[in-house]
């Protein structure tokens, strides 16, 4: 099995609209990487929708998508954050957050209806926006001479590495972005070379 070294997310961030009987559902697609800017996004659109009856949403994080968490503000339980989760989930994606917001219109739309809006809602704003694909990478600092540049620099180019940082002093150290499926290949190659040293790695995405 092929060890998988990418992860889906939104482009940026976008809108959708569902209407049903009257009550508007206005869905709000982010790009998000941590729990933090759930909260001030959510302060902003209530700040901004201050007359809305209902600020539902559902996110995603974390590069295994294990993340997650889901919010009902106040509709029937599993009728609002389950279905937005659920259309984020379909598209596999992470680091992801939809808000649903409501404006009753004066009309109950029952279970099955509500389910209905927020899915629908949801899937509009994914759909006005577009997936990439990120790289999980590992962190590779390298330690080396100058004489080792030309080495280092063909690893580089072979690999098609992402330089993340360096610096040129008495001697050079580099920081290198390892797609996570080449790490083992990438370690053998350094072990071919000498006076190069690594000296931590850890696991990132870009």
């Amino acid at each position: 099995m092929e060890l998988k070294d990418t992860y889906l997310t939104l482009n940026g961030n976008s809108e959708g609209f569902y209407k049903e009987k009257g009550s508007k559902f206005m869905a709000f697609a982010y790009v998000i990487q941590d729990e933090e800017e759930v909260k001030e996004i959510l302060t902003e659109l209530k700040k901004k929708y201050y007359d809305a009856r209902h600020y539902c949403y559902a996110y995603v994080l974390g590069i295994n998508a294990d993340k997650y968490r889901t919010n009902d503000d106040g509709e029937p339980g599993h009728t609002a954050g389950d279905p937005i989760l659920g259309q984020i989930r379909s598209r596999e994606l992470t680091n992801t957050l939809i808000v649903v917001v409501r404006y009753f219109g004066g009309t109950k739309l029952g279970v099955s209806g509500l389910i209905n809006a927020y899915r629908t809602a949801a899937a509009d704003a994914i759909e006005q926006n577009s997936i990439k694909a990120i790289p999980i990478l590992v962190e590779f600092i390298l330690k080396f001479e100058y004489d080792q540049m030309n080495n280092v620099m063909k690893l580089v180019k072979d690999f098609e590495l992402e330089i993340l940082d360096q610096s040129m002093d008495i001697s050079c150290n580099m920081k290198l972005g390892v797609r996570i499926s080449q790490v083992e290949s990438f370690r053998s190659a350094l072990t071919d070379l000498h006076k190069i040293t690594v000296r931590n790695q850890s696991e990132t995405a870009h």
